[in-house]
């Protein structure tokens, strides 16, 4: 069928609608103009050539195809099946040239590509030249054997490798009935390693499984490395790759050999995952000594002075260690990764990506393996952003307020939502909207829209952004947010002032009782951490059930990252649980106001302990808890009154720090 790319994109719409479509819709939907879909309509009737279908136009109404539904259905079916391709576009072929030397490791002729790509064997010749500067960052090299052809010679490895460089830096290579077939195996399965993989991890296992279905039906011999397969055969996602390759054996009706369902489970080892639950939910699966070690080892080499402070961020430290598990893989396995916002990154955030090079390091001695800047980048991302929310701690920061637009307002809008509200919690308030719903008063209430389908006309800034929401648009949006965040409120509603003292009313419950149950109490020097969690328990409730949650939820935090700071001489035990029903701050010495001795206090001399109850106060809660836990640092004068041993001592500080602190709010709302 011979059709511009454009042209298919208009018949793929007309083909998906019932009724008529106005050329204004057409022209949105793919980016361009209404002159220019008027143009390209002009030569819809030599591109219906060949079916029993008929192009309509009528003024006012719109446009559509009429013919029956086996017509229109082998004419969509057909237009699938092809590819758009522009044979002038250099990049785009070369980018193809690699995808097809990938694809087929065999021996090709120049002309075999010429052909495929409709160029000259000259252009050919000279796109290889480029093809092989790029396969050669992997350990590939292109040979040319004269009278023979063009091979790729290299190891399994490396060109492994070099499958899942092509995957991160240019997307999907096949889009073919193998692929397809790929896609239908790993829907049907309701594994939940599977559903919780991002967008890219999804997109990259589907494509390294079709290269691999297509070497096999083309009977390629792969190599096999005995040692490094049975150690994977070890792992717990074997039985998962087990599982999916027993499922493409049966759609493809071939035998998948032992070292694939070994490469299958690596990549699903080394991907990322959305899904990693907190506190009061089943916990991250990161809690040896060893990844503890390392993630405070990691804060250390950072920044020594604010290690501590970075340690008490729940949400950096859940990010770094879900982050650590597929990274640490990746550089065992010498797995490639890009990182689409790493020049952003290196730019505008320097000092940020050089402090993470000492982080880097850390990881380095770690695993014994170089570690690229596309790594340190995405560390880059995690520290920075615990830095700005410190940071902000001084600034008066507001919730931002945010639009997600699609065509109903029903379906991809809500899963963007929700994939949203996981990344950005309280910061960010969303609404979801129909594109006909965008009207100059929606857009009044909202600091900036999302959408995934052209909007125009609209007076406030708009983010476009893939359904799926890639690595590239979380951080456009992140940016969006910052900015924001410190920018006062564009409009205040009408019962904004109700809700002002709403929140004061609570802001100072909240602190009254903080003050007024104020535990001190004093403890052998000779007792245990488990010991010291169960008089913490009896101390701050009274009844037995919610003394176990209360010493379960500070144990499980601690599993995650210490909570003991020897380099400030005390611990900090917090954590939001059901054994409490009311903030809880606490204060834990000695009897001769000497250190602990048991070796796990480090020689530390003071504990505290802040508790949260999970109830519908977090955010009023979080940070009162967040102002007490600064103030640690920075008031020697609160230190000094607990040294003295004084429990009405210690409760005067905190409630005149407290009173600031609550001075400090109703100014900021002034």
């Amino acid at each position: 069928m011979e059709a511009t790319p454009r042209m298919k994109q208009i018949l793929r719409i007309l083909l998906k609608e019932q009724g008529a479509v106005s050329v204004k819709c057409i022209a949105e939907q793919i980016g361009v103009s209404k002159r220019t879909v008027q143009r390209e309509l002009e030569y819809i009737s030599g591109a219906l050539l060949g079916y029993e279908i008929r192009f309509l136009s009528k003024t006012g109404v719109g446009i559509r195809l009429e013919g029956s539904l086996e017509e229109k259905e082998r004419l969509l079916s057909e237009l699938q099946a092809e590819t758009d391709y522009d044979a002038s576009n250099r990049e785009e072929r070369r980018k193809r040239l690699i995808r097809e030397i990938l694809k087929e490791k065999g021996i090709k002729k120049l002309f075999h590509y010429s052909s495929q790509f409709g160029v000259s064997e000259a252009t050919v010749s000279s796109d290889l030249e480029a093809a092989g500067t790029w396969l050669g960052q992997y350990g590939l090299l292109v040979s040319r054997k004269p009278g023979s052809g063009i091979s790729v010679e290299g190891s399994e490895k490396d060109y492994r490798r070099a499958i899942r460089g092509f995957i991160g830096e240019f997307g999907q290579i096949l889009n073919d009935d193998i692929t397809n077939g790929v896609m239908e195996c790993i829907n049907r399965m309701e594994a939940e390693r599977l559903l919780s993989l991002t967008e890219s991890s999804y997109v990259g296992l589907i494509i390294h499984i079709s290269i691999a279905i297509n070497r096999i039906l083309k009977g390629e011999v792969i190599e096999v490395d005995e040692g490094w397969k049975r150690s994977v055969e070890a792992d717990e996602d074997y039985r998962l790759a087990m599982q999916i390759a027993g499922d493409l054996e049966q759609e493809f009706q071939i035998r998948m050999p032992e070292v694939e369902v070994a490469y299958i489970c690596l990549h699903i080892k080394g991907a990322k995952h959305e899904k990693i639950e907190w506190e009061g939910e089943a916990p991250i699966e990161l809690g040896s000594k060893e990844i503890q070690q390392l993630v405070n080892d990691m804060i250390d080499a950072f920044d020594r002075e604010k290690a501590y402070l970075l340690k008490q961020d729940d949400e950096f430290i859940q990010g770094l260690l879900a982050h650590l598990q597929p990274t640490i893989i990746r550089l065992v396995h010498g797995m490639h990764i890009q990182n689409p916002v790493l020049s952003d990154i290196q730019e505008n955030y320097p000092d940020i990506f050089e402090r993470c090079r000492s982080v880097a390091d850390v990881l380095k001695k770690r695993t014994g393996k170089e570690i690229p800047d596309e790594e340190t980048g995405f560390l880059a991302v995690h520290f920075g952003a615990a830095m700005v929310r410190m940071e902000g701690r001084n600034e008066k920061i507001r919730r931002v307020h945010a639009g997600i637009v699609c065509s109903s307002g029903i379906g991809i809008s809500r899963l963007m939502s929700s994939r949203l509200k996981k990344i950005f919690r309280e910061r960010l308030e969303l609404k979801t909207y129909g594109k006909n719903d965008i009207t100059p008063y929606v857009a009044a209430k909202q600091d900036f829209f999302i959408t995934s389908i052209p909007i125009e006309n609209v007076e406030i800034p708009v983010i476009d952004v893939n359904p799926l929401l890639n690595e590239e648009d979380i951080e456009r949006i992140r940016r969006m947010v910052y900015q924001y965040e410190r920018l006062p409120e564009k409009q205040k509603g009408e019962d904004t002032f109700s809700i002002q003292l709403e929140k004061i009313n609570l802001l100072a419950a909240q602190i009254k009782t903080i003050i007024h149950y104020m535990e001190f109490f004093k403890v052998d020097n000779r007792i245990t951490f488990e010991e010291l969690l169960i008089a913490v328990g009896e101390k701050l409730s009274l009844y037995s059930d919610r003394r176990e949650m209360i010493r379960e939820d500070i144990m499980r935090r601690e599993r995650i990252a210490s909570q003991i700071f020897a380099e400030f001489g005390f611990a900090l035990l917090h954590t939001r649980t059901k054994g409490v029903t009311r903030p809880s701050f606490g204060v834990c010495v000695t009897k001769d106001k000497e250190r602990f001795e048991d070796l796990y206090f480090k020689g530390i001399g003071i504990v505290f302990i802040m508790l949260i109850p999970q109830d519908e106060n977090l955010e009023v809660n979080r940070e009162i808890m967040g102002y007490i836990s600064s103030m640690l640092i920075e008031e020697y004068e609160f230190m000094e009154i607990i040294k003295g041993g004084q429990k009405e001592e210690i409760r005067d500080v905190l409630s005149g720090y407290l009173k600031k602190y609550f001075n400090s709010y109703l100014a900021r709302l002034s």
